[in-house]
């Protein structure tokens, strides 16, 4: 009886790992991971599809000289790729106005500056622009301009 038990109690919970493989798929060989990121979005849009400014847009807006009055150096996150647009929010303004995000290297980016009470962010379009990763969070010199 003792046997009976404890073999019970060893298979019952691995028949909950049952979901996890396929049924063509032995117990011990789970099915393959999907190897792309296309793959694990299952048909999500890429990075291109999401940025809504053109190229002539872009290239405009960082040809811009940096130059304005200094507001302030913030750290930026990757704002929302649902609005469109070349934008940075901060704490820096009260009131939406033009302005410029400029990198330590120099790279600059005319914006639109949007008041916020959180972190500061930047638009998915300015990061493109700039040339930077999704995941970086760089410090931004921001400049309001005349």
């Amino acid at each position: 009886m003792k046997h009976i038990t404890l073999t019970l109690c060893l298979i019952l919970p691995l028949s909950a790992c049952a979901g996890a493989w396929s049924t063509t798929k032995s117990w011990f060989n789970p099915r393959p991971q999907p190897t792309s990121l296309q793959a694990l979005t299952m048909g999500g849009q890429s990075a291109a599809e999401l940025d809504a400014v053109s190229d002539v847009q872009k290239a405009a807006a960082v040809a811009a000289p940096n130059a304005g009055q200094v507001l302030g150096i913030v750290s930026v996150a990757l704002g929302s790729p649902a609005q469109p647009g070349l934008w940075l929010k901060s704490n820096l303004v009260t009131a939406p106005t033009q302005g410029r995000a400029v990198l330590a290297n120099g790279a600059g980016v005319n914006v639109d500056l949007l008041p916020s009470t959180g972190g500061a962010t930047l638009s998915f379009s300015a990061y493109r622009a700039l040339g930077l990763g999704l995941t970086d969070l760089p410090q931004v010199q921001v400049l309001a301009l005349p």
